[in-house]
């Protein structure tokens, strides 16, 4: 392991480059071609790198796929923490999705395209399930302490409860925000569908 903190911060720039890079390659290609009919192989072929090379940098098509998201979780999880101390659960948890749905906007229409072919591809759908999973363990300490609640606890449901009802909502929201043509922003959507429940007492 290299001493040197400047080398070890150079090195994670570059790699974190070149995984943002190759995660370029895929979406194009999968958006041109589909999900099933890109192969790792076409995937090398377009980035002009081996497929050691892009094994180094994803365990698989999917998490290429993914990209920049697969990272997010820790940046929400950032963003709830720097929310004020005193804010309720349910309005921290909204604002800190901001990060997310900046992420989502920034490239509206690609964004919306890759968002369409994650929610009909059966596998990519699972894969994004798994990854609001190890959100929730992300956030669950920061939400189990603005409950009062002891997030060691797994008798006690209620943080996970406010986290799996906020991560439906982006799911509901991403769901309609893919659907039409010319939607509402998505931040707009993620509204409507996170004030839902406080309708249904």
């Amino acid at each position: 392991m290299d001493p040197n903190p400047a080398t070890r911060g150079v090195r994670a720039r570059a790699r974190q480059a070149m995984r943002a890079e190759v995660a370029t390659v895929v979406q194009d290609l999968v958006l041109e071609r589909g999900y099933e009919e890109t192969t790792v192989d076409d995937i090398c072929a377009a980035a002009e790198i081996s497929r050691s090379t892009f094994f180094r940098y994803f365990p698989s098509k999917e998490e290429a796929l993914f990209g920049e998201s697969v990272d997010a979780g820790e940046r929400l999880r950032d963003a709830l923490t720097a929310r004020p101390p005193g804010e309720a659960p349910w309005v921290a948890m909204r604002r800190a999705l901001d990060s997310l749905i900046e992420q989502y906007e920034a490239h509206d229409e690609r964004t919306r395209r890759l968002t369409r072919l994650i929610v009909n591809t059966p596998s990519l759908a699972a894969r994004h399930r798994e990854k609001n999973a190890r959100w929730q363990e992300l956030l669950r300490p920061e939400i189990a302490r603005r409950l009062g609640a002891d997030s060691a606890d797994d008798s006690d449901p209620r943080a996970n409860a406010v986290i799996a009802a906020a991560l439906g909502c982006v799911e509901a929201a991403l769901t309609a925000w893919t659907a039409n043509a010319q939607p509402q922003t998505l931040a707009k959507i993620l509204d409507r569908a996170m004030q839902a429940p406080s309708h249904l007492q």
